[in-house]
């Protein structure tokens, strides 16, 4: 679990966590509905062509929806891949604001080369202020400073920087090079020049200011910001204020700013609440912490599982781990999708406080369910229980993580845990228990000496013949050590 304070990015641009809920509602077949279940990475043309081939109509404005909401997931590629198919196709001759959109796509998925080179193929008549902007966009989120002034300055001269967007994009780009001395210089500009800040200007402006530690300069921009009468600030601007307080030390200040930002904020709003419970946590005030989550199980109508991480790595943090157990049944009730981030913020929190019963438990009762855990959750609970010398303990846990290995291929054990259970299987264990340990061992990490000693211990303690190990191992180009050595005089006497 991550126990720094929110990043200001985060908080300034307001990521937005998309609220899908399970039913068992009969709903009829979308084109949508057969390309939403597609993998990441599974190309969505087939389902495309099959659509058109089977009979079914398709309309534009269906296809834009597509698109815009693979986009709201972060799912680029496909997206880029509808846009491109409906260029393809002519089912649409497209607009400058459809060129915008597949030119951000463009740079997302291939980079700004790519995205410059189709504005650059793009008709004049097409070149305007929405494709210009993508393309800044596109520089901008590459970090490319050169390209981003040059063509920011071009946009200014066509009379293409009427609107606060390009000028948020300039800010963005000094924030993201650590250049937070510069945002308030765009902002001057972006007033001498007849332009009005927006919320977000306001509020990476603001966040400039709180980067360098100039509380002075933050509450500047902050009063100027709410004597502004086309500007409705939102939850989101206090909160970053309230972040810098926290950071700063001053709580009573931070605690003024959280409760301007939650009278600021949609009831209904679940990321906002989020928020704010881990800016209250990270001011270790757990009433506040609970009060916002009555707030938000009352006021939303289905709370999804990130809220539900959210809120038990918050009681995890503060070592609330009786309260983060309540939570954590009210999520088994709850009837959301399985998840085990949910349950494992727990066992987290159970290991880090030396609890490796309980996160055992919980683990246990997850496999008896049949539901899906991690290898590197067993393998924290073994490294725990091995620290205590419980070795039978750790020595289960450790072969329950192995056992998840062909579903988490990336996973590998920890080295140490992995030489302690061999040393103490050396000792303790039967020939079979080694045997059988170092078979589901060599699926996940190449053989090596621990390995074989472990064996020959075993083999030697059982009376049994050792020649055929230490042909094996030289077989497997693992020459013998003084450890090797030392283990067969033992043998001999």
């Amino acid at each position: 679990m991550n126990s720094k304070l929110p990043s200001s990015k985060a908080l300034i641009q307001n990521g937005i966590f998309s609220r899908f809920y399970y039913t068992n509602r009969v709903t009829k077949m979308t084109l949508y509905s057969r390309i939403s279940p597609l993998g990441n990475h599974t190309s969505v043309v087939p389902e495309l062509e099959h659509w058109v081939k089977d009979g079914n109509k398709l309309s534009f404005a269906a296809l834009q929806r597509i698109v815009r909401d693979l986009r709201k997931r972060r799912r680029f590629t496909q997206a880029l891949q509808v846009s491109e198919w409906m260029n393809k196709k002519g089912i649409y001759i497209f607009s400058t604001s459809e060129h915008a959109v597949q030119l951000d796509l463009i740079g997302r998925v291939r980079g700004f080369l790519y995205a410059e080179s189709y504005f650059n193929d793009l008709k004049d008549h097409d070149k305007t202020d929405k494709t210009y902007g993508a393309l800044l966009n596109c520089y901008v989120r590459q970090r490319q400073m050169d390209k981003s002034i040059s063509l920011f300055q071009k946009m200014k001269e066509m009379g293409f920087a009427s609107q606060p967007l390009s000028y948020n994009d300039m800010m963005c780009l000094y924030t993201n090079v650590g250049m937070h001395e510069r945002v308030p210089d765009v902002l001057t500009e972006m007033k001498d020049n007849k332009v009005s800040p927006d919320n977000f200007s306001y509020r990476i402006c603001i966040n400039s200011y709180g980067a360098r530690s100039d509380r002075e300069g933050m509450e500047k921009v902050l009063r100027e910001m709410e004597s502004q009468p086309h500007i409705a600030i939102d939850w989101n601007t206090y909160a970053v204020v309230a972040n810098f307080y926290i950071k700063a030390g001053l709580t009573d200040h931070a605690i003024d700013a959280l409760k301007k930002s939650e009278h600021k904020l949609d009831k209904k709003d679940g990321t906002g609440y989020n928020h704010l419970i881990s800016l209250y946590t990270n001011l270790g005030n757990k009433g506040e912490i609970l009060r916002l989550w009555g707030l938000e199980k009352s006021a939303c109508k289905r709370y999804i599982n990130r809220d539900f991480i959210i809120m038990l790595e918050s009681l995890v943090k503060l070592g609330e781990l009786e309260e983060a157990e309540k939570i954590l049944k009210e999520w088994e009730s709850s009837g959301n999708c399985y998840d085990f981030r949910v349950p494992n913020t727990v066992v987290i929190g159970y290991s880090r406080k030396g609890l490796f019963k309980k996160a055992e438990a919980i683990l246990e009762a997850l496999t008896e369910k049949g539901k899906t855990t991690t290898p590197n959750s067993w393998g924290v609970v073994a490294a725990g229980y091995l620290a205590k010398g419980e070795m039978k303990k750790a020595f289960e846990c450790i072969k329950a993580s192995l056992s998840l290995y062909e579903e988490n291929k990336g996973w590998k054990p920890n080295p140490k845990v992995i030489a302690g259970i061999l040393s103490w299987l050396g000792e303790e264990g039967s020939a079979n228990d080694v045997e059988v340990f170092v078979a589901s061992l060599r699926t996940v990490i190449p053989e090596d000496r621990q390995m074989y000693h472990a064996l020959i211990k075993a083999y030697i303690r059982g009376g049994l013949e050792v020649a055929k190990l230490l042909d094996h191992m030289k077989a497997d180009k693992i020459d013998k050590d003084e450890e090797t050595k030392k283990i067969l005089i033992i043998k001999q006497n």
